[in-house]
């Protein structure tokens, strides 16, 4: 064991050997500087991506690095074969919706979903479709955010145009002839497509909603699945 002497002499001595170093030690010369990591180009939005001048109202391009190419609207080998053509199924954990064409191909996109508390999932029927709807605020919302007042159903809710939240497009999900008050809709903000914070609808970039609208047959089955991730505790 080692005692005060001992550590104190021990601690001398490696001073004295620290000092004993040759004054002009050879110092190696710096390494040369790394060069820098080229940039990684973004990948080119589709073409059907850019921005839309035929409507009643602007829809702006999708902007480049933003949208991760798997949630670029595709066709794809259909991963629900035992479903009907025309049938709708939103995946919220991983941010898709299938539009079931045939037993092998489907058309997917990226989808915006509800965050914890108002996450959803079960079968619904697509009721009726709408081009640059209204938006009309249920009163659940209001009694949430009374600011939502002047768009409130008895007020006779929001134009359409830019800043409606329900975009372009919207399909109507009843259940047992009842509006279930969600929607599949336009106007997701290309940062938030993919993930879980909508007040339960399920949103889509404008340009899908669209095309989404043109190929969603009347009275289709819309299934969405139930999220299989933790609850997560909202800010």
């Amino acid at each position: 064991m080692m005692n005060r002497r001992s550590f104190a002499l021990a601690g001398t001595a490696g001073l004295l050997s620290a000092c004993a170093r040759p004054l002009m030690a050879p110092v190696a010369p710096p390494a040369p500087p790394k060069p820098a990591a080229p940039a990684v180009p973004f990948l080119p939005m589709p073409d059907f991506y850019g921005a839309v001048t035929d409507e009643p109202y602007p829809i702006p391009a999708v902007p480049p690095g933003v949208v991760p190419p798997h949630l670029w609207r595709q066709e794809v080998a259909n991963p629900f074969p035992n479903e009907a053509p025309g049938t709708i199924i939103v995946d919220p954990d991983a941010g898709l919706l299938h539009l079931v064409e045939s037993k092998t191909r489907a058309m997917r996109y990226g989808a915006g979903t509800g965050r914890d508390a108002f996450a959803w999932s079960g079968d619904a029927r697509l009721q009726f479709r709408r081009k640059w709807p209204r938006w009309k605020v249920p009163d659940e919302m209001i009694a949430r955010r009374p600011e939502l007042e002047p768009y409130s159903v008895a007020n006779g809710g929001m134009a359409p145009g830019p800043g409606n939240p329900l975009g372009a497009r919207a399909l109507y999900l009843f259940q047992n002839g009842e509006d279930t008050l969600y929607r599949i809709h336009g106007a997701c903000e290309p940062e938030y497509l993919g993930k879980a914070v909508s007040s339960g609808c399920v949103r889509l970039l404008d340009q899908d909603a669209i095309d989404l609208y043109r190929r969603a047959r009347h009275g289709a089955t819309v299934r969405v699945l139930p999220s299989t991730l933790p609850a997560t505790l909202s800010a």
